[in-house]
């Protein structure tokens, strides 16, 4: 008698145990619910804000590298722990219109004379034997004359030398260090283009 007692005394423990459950579920699914969200709001806040960003190419400026269209993560944290280097692609806003953001390529580094004389791109008075731009440059802008950089400023062009605003531009002019938000790093679209761009 003492047994079937104890165990009728162990299954309303158990029945009333599942009545409390089922009366927190909801509000525990709720709470559940709301921590995610606010983990997944501040996880993503980080790698916006650190880590990197996602952004879209407007236009043909970096052809046949970038084509307008693509979309790109751009990488924001090499440069906390490294300098730019040439030929790196940039992402970096204009000056002139608000949540505008230009996409060129690193050509001339802190310190350096860039100078583009004939359709040639002179570093400290050397032709830059390079392969990315598409023809032959036919404006040199403001690097017709030599232009020095600073010791936080580079001089960007885009691949599509003929149809790019970039350095040579006085309303781009040289981009100076703090205003570099990161570098391209990988195309997630068009699918049959993603993966990691080559900067080199």
């Amino acid at each position: 008698m003492g047994k079937k007692r104890r165990r009728n005394e162990i299954e309303d423990d158990f029945i009333n145990e599942r009545d409390e459950e089922k009366e927190r579920s909801p509000f525990q699914e709720l709470l559940g619910m709301l921590l995610y969200i606010g983990v997944v709001l501040v996880i993503t806040f980080l790698i916006i804000t650190f880590v990197g960003q996602r952004t879209h190419v407007s236009g043909d400026s970096m052809k046949n590298t970038l084509h307008h269209g693509d979309q790109l993560i751009v990488d924001k944290i090499t440069y906390r722990f490294k300098e730019p280097v040439r030929y790196d692609i940039i992402v970096f806003p204009y000056q002139y219109e608000e949540d505008t953001f230009y996409i060129k390529r690193i050509i001339g580094l802190p310190g350096e004379t860039v100078q583009i004389v004939n359709g040639e791109i002179y570093i400290n008075g050397e032709i830059l034997r390079e392969t990315y731009g598409r023809e032959v440059i036919r404006d040199p802008g403001m690097a017709a004359e030599p232009v020095q950089l600073g010791e936080d400023e580079y001089f960007v062009l885009g691949d599509n030398r003929n149809a790019s605003s970039d350095s040579r531009e006085p309303s781009v002019g040289v981009i100076h260090r703090n205003d570099i938000v990161g570098r391209a790093w990988i195309r997630i679209w068009p699918l049959n283009k993603a993966g990691i761009l080559k900067h080199q």
